[in-house]
C-alpha cells in the first residue's frame, strides 16, 4: 500500500510519529506542539520542522491535507496523578480535545489515532470518555479502544498503562482492525539501563548531597543491583516486577518520582536517555545538548511507548490491506 500521510498534534518529541513511521507505511508531514522544548527535540529527529504555535490559532486550511490524525492530547486533566478535572480543567487542557474535533471536521482524515491515560475511561463516571466517543462518531468514525501496558504489549520493561483509541471512516477497515495480542517480555532492565559504566557524578547520590538522611535510607534499602527503586518522600520503594515504574513528567526533578538504580559505582538516578530507552526510543534518538536535564526528563515522561504504537500501527496496516483483498 502507498504510504499514508500523518498530521500529529500535541506531538511532543514525536513518539507516536516514530511508532507509525517504523512500519514504513506512514509518514508525518505536519506536527504541532506548543512547548518549544519538545519542539526542539522533535526537529532534531525528523526531516520536517514542527509548528510550535498554540493549536487555538492554527486554521485548518494552514495544515496540509493528510490521511491519519495522530494525537496524544494533554492528559494531566484526566490523570490519577493530577486533579482529574477533565473538561473542567481551569488551564483549558481538557478542552483541547475539541480543537482536534475542529480540525477533524474540516480535514476529514480517514483514520484518527488518540492516546491518553487509562483513567480517561473512568473519569467523571465515564462521561468524559462518552463525550469523546460521541464526538468522533458524529464525524463519521467507527471507534475501537483498549488499555495496553507497555510491558505486556511493547516488550519494554516499563509498567505503563495507556488507552489507545482508533477511529476509522471506512467501516470495513474498522471491522478488520483488532488491537495486538500480548507479547512475552524478553527485554530486561540491562537492555535500557547501563549498570556497568561510570557516568557523570551529577547522577549519583552521595552522603551529604541531599538534605536529611535520604542517602542513608537508600543505602540501607537498595540491596538489589538489578532493580529499580524510587524515593517516596519518606521511604524507599522497590519495583518488585523487575521493570521500571511508570515514568512521569516530573521524573528527575526530585520529589518522589525519581527512578534509582544501584551500580558498582554507587546509587544513581536514571539518565534522560535511559528514560527515553524506557519508552522504546532507539538508542540513537537525539537529545538537545543545551536543554536542562529536567526538561529532557519531562519530555520522556510525557511521551509514549514507541514499540506499543508501532504494533498498533502495524495492525492498522493489516486491516487496510485485508480490506483490499
Amino acid at each position: 500500500m502507498k504510504k499514508l500521510s500523518c498530521a500529529s498534534f500535541f506531538a511532543g518529541v514525536g513518539g507516536i510519529d516514530k511508532g507509525f513511521e517504523k512500519t514504513n507505511h506512514f509518514k508525518t508531514i505536519y506536527a504541532n506542539e506548543f512547548d518549544p522544548y519538545p519542539c526542539e527535540t522533535f526537529d532534531l529527529n525528523f526531516d520536517i520542522k514542527s509548528d510550535c504555535r498554540d493549536i487555538h490559532i492554527i486554521e485548518a486550511d494552514e495544515i496540509p491535507d493528510f490521511d491519519v490524525l495522530l494525537a496524544g492530547f494533554p492528559c494531566q486533566a484526566f490523570s490519577i496523578a493530577g486533579y482529574r478535572k477533565g473538561f473542567e480543567d481551569e488551564k483549558g487542557r481538557g478542552t483541547l480535545f475539541f480543537e482536534l474535533i475542529r480540525i477533524i471536521k474540516i480535514k476529514k482524515p480517514s483514520i484518527v489515532f488518540l492516546e491518553n491515560v487509562k483513567n480517561l475511561v473512568s473519569h467523571d463516571n465515564g462521561n468524559t470518555f462518552r463525550v469523546i466517543l460521541e464526538e468522533l462518531e458524529k464525524e463519521g468514525y467507527s471507534v475501537k479502544y483498549q488499555v495496553l501496558n507497555a510491558m505486556e504489549y511493547g516488550n519494554i520493561p516499563q509498567n505503563r498503562e495507556r488507552i489507545y483509541i482508533v477511529g476509522f471512516k471506512d467501516k470495513e477497515v474498522y471491522k478488520n482492525f483488532e488491537f495486538p495480542h500480548p507479547l512475552q517480555l524478553t527485554k530486561n532492565l540491562e537492555d535500557i539501563i547501563d549498570f556497568d559504566s561510570k557516568l557523570d557524578d551529577k547522577y549519583y547520590y552521595t552522603e551529604g548531597k541531599y538534605k536529611g538522611d535520604i542517602y542513608e535510607k537508600l543505602v540501607e534499602a537498595m540491596d538489589d543491583d538489578r532493580a529499580v527503586y524510587q524515593w517516596r518522600r519518606h521511604y524507599v520503594r522497590k519495583n518488585k516486577s523487575g521493570v521500571v515504574p511508570t515514568l512521569t513528567a516530573n521524573q528527575g526533578e526530585g520529589g518522589h518520582n525519581v527512578c534509582l538504580v544501584k551500580t558498582k559505582y554507587g546509587i544513581r538516578k536514571m539518565t534522560p536517555h535511559e528514560c527515553f530507552n524506557t519508552q522504546g526510543f532507539d538508542k540513537d534518538f537525539k537529545l538537545p545538548t543545551k536543554q536542562s536535564e529536567s526538561r529532557l526528563y519531562k519530555q520522556a515522561g510525557n511521551s509514549v511507548c514507541v514499540s506499543v504504537i508501532k504494533r498498533i500501527a502495524e495492525k492498522i496496516v493489516e486491516a487496510i490491506e485485508a480490506t483490499k483483498d
